[in-house]
């Protein structure tokens, strides 16, 4: 029942040159700068889509690991690391002279995909230019827990346990971010902040990447027919989750004030679906007890919840139609037993 929402690994960003922003002192750091170029132009060309590779030789680059998205995260995982060594030099003491001196502008250039004009919301795509460093060890980081969020649910088919980790981890990245690499950004003008670099933002994404987990953990539950109990209460653990991401949304509505619509839509549409599928399990609890009256109560104010809603992405309305018509089917069932069988009356 996992809903695709892909837009965190969408963002785009324009070239940058370490070596030709900083001066290094000795040909040991230049090199370190040159690598740092090319480690980031790897992960240039697989968000620009400009890398010209064949699959097999791709493939053959990343130790035999044929999953693209296994192969961008190997890009980003190298690049990482050097980028915060760069960050905490260049943080900790500019006149040291083992570190490089900024001598040019970074020209730093993400776009933003949580907005309400990106990933594509307009012909030409928006570049918010930021020039430091930190920020682009942010956008870096965002990117990277988008990536395992992908991985997740590349695997989700196969092995739901290593699934269920990615997400955590990738929670654990969001985390990271909101706690320890944005802080020092919360004093940019309004017109360099996006929502990616912000922390109320960053822990939206930890809540949705927590509910994704708590998901893949309740199909691990129905996998071995666990009580229908505690299914509901799983199934409740993944609303609360998103609620609680919906409604540090809405606290913070002035500040992302041009958030995504469908970052909306894709919360709001797994918060009805996973209450549904609770509902379910809790009318079926009561059915199991012969209190038809009670069952039909839960299940009509559960598909009161469809009525009107539409998730919008293509991709997510078959999973909401036949969420609707089980519901409904049930409802059914449990209607015509009453009416005819029990005869008991509905609750309000």
């Amino acid at each position: 029942m996992l809903l695709h929402y892909q837009d965190p690994v969408k963002l785009k960003t324009k070239k940058v040159i370490f070596e030709d922003t900083y001066y290094a002192r000795d040909s040991g750091t230049l090199e370190q700068l040159k690598e740092l170029t090319t480690r980031r132009k790897a992960v240039e060309d697989f968000l620009n889509g400009s890398n010209q590779l064949t699959p097999a030789i791709a493939r053959e680059m990343a130790g035999g690991v044929s999953s693209p998205i296994l192969q961008d995260l190997q890009k980003v995982e190298r690049y990482i690391p050097l980028l915060q060594n760069l960050v905490v030099r260049v943080e900790s003491s500019s006149s040291n002279a083992r570190v490089p001196q900024w001598t040019s502008e970074l020209k730093i250039r993400w776009t933003s995909v949580l907005t309400s004009s990106g990933p594509f919301g307009l012909a030409a795509l928006k570049f918010y230019r930021v020039d430091n460093l930190r920020f682009e060890l942010a956008m870096v980081f965002f990117l990277y827990g988008g990536l395992l969020r992908e991985r997740a649910l590349e695997v989700l088919s196969t092995d739901l346990v290593e699934a269920a980790t990615l997400f955590r981890k990738a929670a654990g990245v969001f985390q990271h971010m909101a706690k320890d690499v944005l802080p020092p950004l919360q004093d940019l003008p309004s017109s360099e902040r996006i929502p990616e670099v912000t922390s109320a933002m960053v822990t939206v994404m930890c809540l949705v990447c927590l509910a994704e987990a708590q998901a893949v953990i309740v199909r691990k539950a129905e996998e071995k027919a666990t009580s229908g109990s505690l299914l509901a209460k799983l199934h409740y653990g993944v609303v609360q989750f998103l609620e609680e991401a919906n409604s540090l949304l809405l606290t913070h509505s002035s500040e992302f004030s041009d958030i995504s619509d469908k970052l909306k839509r894709f919360i709001n549409t797994c918060m009805i679906l996973h209450e549904a599928r609770s509902q379910v399990y809790i009318a079926n609890e009561f059915k199991k007890q012969e209190k038809l009256g009670i069952a039909v109560g839960i299940l009509r104010y559960a598909m009161n919840k469809f009525q009107g809603k539409s998730p919008g992405e293509e991709s997510w309305k078959a999973i909401f139609r036949q969420e609707a018509d089980l519901l409904g089917d049930l409802l059914r069932k449990c209607e015509n037993q009453n009416d005819f069988i029990w005869r008991e009356k509905l609750p309000r």
